[in-house]
């Protein structure tokens, strides 16, 4: 009787001086290696679009308040183009196509950088996404910051203009390379016309359940939402420095979503 009770209690005890041994390990390495899992999957493309059209508030509220204090856009190159043909006509005429070239100049080396970087990268994996915005948002913090401590310029080609100028169009090509990322083409956040010749061009336009149509009329109406803040702001005593600080928080907003965003479900086999 003794040797079974024994043998019960050496069996009983076993686990409890094996479990240091099997257990894991107490050095405070899963918070790390769950953070590290967490960042280095890809997120999932489900309503990833809701994103990208928020982006348009984003480029309304830019563009509407750098054409009217900087008298260039800063995403829509379409806009630049013709200033810039303009401008090579009658170069004396004024300045306004050289700020559209320099526009131009940083929204093409934007869109070089960004999809390289995504393209070098996984292209969906958060941390890449993260980082893809925070660089955006870093640039339009670099912007923000030279509009409100600077002198008040707008016209001549002052740094403290071509320099926020040229960073709000540099990081206004990431919104647009996020679209090709996420599979979402039609969805760049800086054009309108070809959404526009799609959305009335659809076969289905009045059907009761269309998503696609319901996208391409959400992006006019949320960069219309976004133009009229951004002439209000331009309109009042903030100026350019207030868009900037407002495009700032929302960005950040958006960095935040990409955090908790849905990971893509893992395929079987």
């Amino acid at each position: 009787m003794n040797s079974l009770n024994s043998r019960r209690d050496t069996t009983e005890h076993a686990p409890d001086e094996e479990t240091p041994l099997l257990g894991e390990p107490s050095d405070g390495s899963r918070p790390w290696r769950r953070l590290r899992k967490h960042m280095t999957v890809n997120i999932s493309k489900s309503w990833a679009d809701c994103i990208l059209l928020f982006g348009y508030v984003i480029t309304g509220l830019l563009d509407s308040s750098a054409v009217f204090i900087w008298g260039a856009f800063v995403s829509m190159q379409t806009g630049n183009t013709v200033y810039l043909g303009l401008g090579l006509v009658e170069p004396a005429a004024g300045i306004r196509w050289i700020k559209s070239l320099v526009s131009i100049t940083f929204f093409c080396l934007g869109s070089f950088f960004f999809s390289r970087f995504h393209r070098f990268f996984s292209p969906r994996q958060r941390w890449v996404l993260v980082a893809s915005y925070s660089i955006q948002l870093l640039l339009i913090v670099l912007a923000a910051v030279i509009a409100s401590i600077g002198n008040g310029l707008s016209n001549g080609l002052h740094w403290q203009v071509l320099v926020p100028l040229a960073s709000v169009a540099f990081q206004a090509s990431g919104q647009a390379v996020t679209s090709r990322v996420l599979q979402y083409g039609g969805l760049t956040s800086v054009v309108l016309t070809s959404n526009c010749c799609d959305l009335f061009s659809d076969p289905n336009l009045v059907a009761a359940s269309n998503v696609e149509r319901n996208r391409r009329a959400a992006a006019p109406i949320l960069l219309l939402l976004g133009a009229i803040f951004g002439g209000l702001f331009a309109h009042s005593s903030v100026g350019l420095a207030g868009a900037l600080w407002t495009a700032v928080v929302l960005k950040t907003s958006i960095i935040i979503s990409w955090l908790l965003w849905a990971t893509e479900p893992e395929e079987d086999g």
